[in-house]
């Protein structure tokens, strides 16, 4: 399951009714946005358009309006231009994004990849190599395989071990197949080293920097992951495996070859300090099934022989060797998602043997680490309490100290917390952002970077503040962000709209609204908007992360429940105008909201489950479940009915806004069917919107658009 969210659609726009005169708490300083002129909240219909909305997506159940009539404005909503959610549009959708950076191993020069547009301004599938000196970061120069006035995408950026050249992936040669090429730090024309048909990834030099190795997936008719959209089944239905390999390419010969077993899927892999193998995380069999079973296995560089070092009963992310090669780090424990990397920090003999728990107290989450000091310690990126933070392992000392946290995100890529560290163990880059700051790459010291581009100068938000709140709920401490609309008017109450967040291994931290990012323009168009990070979310240990399994909707539900109190206590809300949506888990979560309670009064479920023992048999990665649930749907039915929104239809009387991806195999579209029949015959009021040609991360821009249109319609007119 993943972590994204989407659309939304209603029946007609009404004003917001005022509740209250009592005095109410001002709004929050911290995180705290500029501050606009006031907007008055819509007083009439929007003007009538189509039944098919100009993005193409299909408004289920709905025939062809009479001509005689007005449309209903929710079958095909649009935004007023002028209003407060549009600019919000426009600073979610206008944002530079950076995929990755990369610190150079001499820490003198960073590189990093960054997002083009199209000439409309609208973001684009291309990207482009930028490196700067540390010294001269207003210098950037770009590389690039191609010409420097044709967009490609370009990515994937991997430092030779003497900091003089890059290796990265462009699709110059042909759109959309990428090819790998080595180009100069200083400048000059890149040299192609590949002309391979599949999917390339992941580049990385071998120590003496004679040999780059890579992740290939020959013939792949999309790019890895279950987030993309699925290849339709046609004919007789079987399942064709793509699996990804560990391919090498010789730097000096222009020679490729693959060296691990055609029936073997490698996700991730780390050259050992004398460059003869490698430590990988791998699986048999289809891939984005089995990341969930993988091991840590070794692979020879000569010889491709591939051993079984380690099958972790849990999941596992990111091994490192150690400076000395005696030593394999990783983070293990209870993952949903292959991206979504968190646990404990594990370290493990190299020639075999029983990991140990290096953090197993730790009241944050591990997702990166990196070592450092020869191997004496380990530093550790987390999520804690809502934000990113920098911790140092003391491998000798056994200790773990808090090295910088602040109110903000820092990565290395384009999700989850990160850094890259230079050989020194001190010069890091980050890409640096938070709710009210678009990102940017910066670079230095931990917690003394120095800022390196200015590619989102003059980018504001418009959206209010951003509060984070505490609760107890049970016996576990909840955090999460409470946004505030713009210029909030503590005199009246407003409506507020929880925002669950997809996973459940994830958590909310401060990051600029993107285009999937529908919540930032409710805050804007005067919603208040809570986004929790209940139990089962990352922040707050491994406990707190695994206390979801086996009760999905249970104890997680009681804490989102819990946050609303404290949201109630903490700002000027109407409690009887409160809705709920999310994506992914969050789908799942807001299906579940509304069969348990008539506290929402309005909902929009995207991409949601409804029926996970149905499920159990659609989607691609059923893997997953079974640490969750503790055995298949097939020995366990009744677990996995237990936590069906399904199973508690009848009492379903929410107005509820299903919306999916036709083509998403993460949470497939008979979920959101079933869920849309059965409300149907329940005579409660809904409506499902269906996109085409989208997987469950949606690519197309207007998609995404429609979103923010139909979910601002929606929770307007019910709220």
């Amino acid at each position: 399951m993943r972590r994204l969210i989407l659309i939304a659609a209603a029946i007609l726009l009404s004003t917001f009714i005022a509740a209250s005169q009592e005095q109410q708490p001002t709004p929050p300083q911290q995180d705290t946005a500029p501050q606009e002129t006031p907007q008055k909240p819509a007083t009439t219909p929007q003007k009538p358009g189509g039944a098919r909305p100009k993005s193409g997506a299909r408004v289920v159940g709905m025939g062809t309006p009479v001509v005689k009539k007005p449309v209903d404005p929710l079958l095909a909503p649009t935004l007023d231009p002028d209003s407060p959610e549009a600019k919000a549009v426009e600073a979610m959708f206008g944002v530079h994004e950076f995929s990755q950076v990369v610190i150079s191993p001499d820490g003198k020069q960073v590189a990093w990849v960054e997002s083009l547009t199209e000439k409309n301004g609208a973001p684009s599938a291309n990207s482009a190599i930028y490196i700067a000196d540390l010294k001269d970061p207003k210098a950037a120069r770009r590389v690039s395989a191609g010409s420097a006035d044709v967009p490609r995408a370009e990515s994937d950026v991997a430092w030779s071990p003497d900091s003089k050249r890059i290796a990265f992936l462009s699709d110059a040669a042909k759109p959309g197949q990428a090819q790998l090429y080595i180009a100069g730090a200083a400048g000059g024309a890149a040299r192609r080293m590949s002309s391979l048909k599949g999917y390339l990834a992941s580049p990385g030099w071998s120590p003496d920097g004679k040999t780059i190795a890579m992740l290939f997936t020959e013939n792949a008719t999309r790019a890895a992951g279950p987030l993309v959209a699925e290849t339709p089944d046609e004919g007789v239905v079987g399942q064709e495996i793509h699996e990804q390999r560990l391919t090498l390419v010789d730097v000096a010969k222009d020679t490729v070859r693959q060296i691990t077993p055609a029936d073997m899927y490698i996700y991730e892999f780390d050259w050992s300090p004398d460059g003869t193998r490698f430590i990988t995380t791998a699986a048999h069999g289809n891939g984005d099934d089995n990341w969930y079973v993988a091991g840590l296995y070794t692979v020879d560089l000569v010889t491709g022989e591939t051993k079984l070092l380690y099958q972790p009963k849990m999941q596992i992310a990111v091994p490192h060797f150690s400076p000395g090669g005696d030593t394999i780090a990783y983070i293990g424990g209870l993952m949903s998602d292959e991206i979504s990397v968190g646990g404990d920090v594990y370290v493990l003999p190299a020639a075999g043997g029983e990991p140990r728990d290096m953090t197993p107290n730790i009241n944050a989450t591990p997702s990166a680490i990196t070592w450092i000091n020869g191997g004496r310690q380990i530093l550790i990126n987390v999520y804690v309490d809502g934000r990113t933070g920098v911790a140092l392992l003391d491998l000798t000392a056994q200790t773990i100290s808090v090295v910088w946290t602040d109110v903000e995100t820092i990565s290395a890529g384009w999700f989850g917390a990160g850094m890259s560290v230079a050989n020194d163990g001190v010069t890091t880059a980050v890409i640096r952002q938070s709710f009210v700051k678009p990102p940017e790459v910066w670079a230095g010291e931990i917690g003394d970077w120095k800022q390196i581009t200015a590619r989102n100068e003059g980018l504001d938000p418009a959206w209010g503040p951003a509060q984070s709140i505490h609760w107890t709920s049970d016996s576990f401490k909840v955090q999460g962000w409470l946004h505030y609309p713009p210029d909030v008017d503590t005199s009246i109450k407003h409506p507020l709209v929880v925002a669950v967040h997809g996973g459940p291994a994830a958590m909310v931290s401060p990051m600029w609204p993107t285009q999937w990012s529908y919540e930032a323009a409710l805050a804007a168009a005067g919603f208040f908007v809570l986004e929790p990070n209940p139990r089962g979310s990352y922040g707050s240990g491994e406990t707190f992360t695994r206390a979801n399994v086996k009760d999905f909707g249970y104890g997680d539900f009681r804490d989102i429940l819990a946050g609303i109190t404290e949201s109630l206590a903490a700002a000027p809300i109407d409690n009887n105008r409160v809705g709920i949506t999310g994506w992914s888990y969050g789908g799942f979560m807001t299906m579940w909201a509304v069969t348990q309670t008539d506290r929402f009064k309005a909902a929009v479920a995207g991409a949601g489950l409804s029926n996970y023992q149905s499920y159990y048999g659609e989607n691609g990665i059923d893997q997953w479940m079974i640490p969750y649930f503790g055995a298949s749907v097939y020995d366990d039915p009744a677990i996995y009915a237990k936590s069906s929104p399904i199973t508690f239809i009848k009492k379903a009387k929410t107005p509820t806004l299903i919306v999916v991806g036709d083509r998403d195999g993460e949470c497939p579209p008979p979920q959101s069917y079933e869920f849309w029949h059965a409300l149907l015959a329940n005579h409660t009021e809904t409506q499902f919107v269906i996109y085409p040609n989208e997987g469950h991360m949606f690519v197309n821009p207007d998609h995404s658009r429609d979103v923010v249109a139909r979910a601002v319609a929606w929770f307007k007119h019910y709220l």
